[in-house]
């Protein structure tokens, strides 16, 4: 039964919808998107010094470990024959540092466990530098507790 026309009930007046994200905020993004590519052109054109890049030093001191993960806190340390230099069950950031250094090297499809070098430069920089993937962590970056935690282990005999 078909209704009255007056007596219909009629649907609600759609009001035009929001923007998830205003216009003006997708044109800002933009902007820094192009304003950093300008900024990278021109770094790159002029041939400007990487001012972020540490300079070369020589080396002082360096080792070759292995870092072994047992669980999520606990690492071994061993010298490259097998030996073990030091078991750490509170590894803590020697810890993190292998656990990057077990996810770079799974994304690489490195197998096994090669060592790894502890390099102590002239210039006070401290690395942790793995020669199978290219991949290396600046370890005097993360402060000096744990920059001392390397440093001990480069010291061990």
């Amino acid at each position: 039964m078909a209704q009255h026309p007056i007596t219909a009930s009629r649907a609600p007046k759609k009001e035009p919808e929001k923007d998830l994200i205003p216009i003006a905020m997708v044109r800002a993004m933009i902007g820094i998107a192009v304003l950093s590519l300008v900024i990278v052109a021109y770094s790159v054109l002029t041939n400007r010094p990487h001012v972020g890049v540490p300079e070369a030093g020589k080396i002082v001191a360096e080792r070759e470990v292995i870092l072994e993960d047992v669980d999520s806190q606990h690492v071994i340390v061993r010298n490259a024959d097998g030996s073990v230099l030091v078991d750490m069950p509170d590894g803590g950031f020697v810890n993190v540092v292998g656990a990057a250094l077990a996810r770079t090297r799974e994304v690489q499809r490195v197998t096994g466990n090669p060592p790894v070098r502890i390099v102590q430069y002239d210039n006070k920089r401290l690395t942790l530098e793995d020669p199978v993937t290219g991949w290396s962590a600046e370890l005097y970056a993360f402060g000096e507790d744990s920059k001392a935690a390397f440093e001990r282990l480069l010291a061990m005999k």
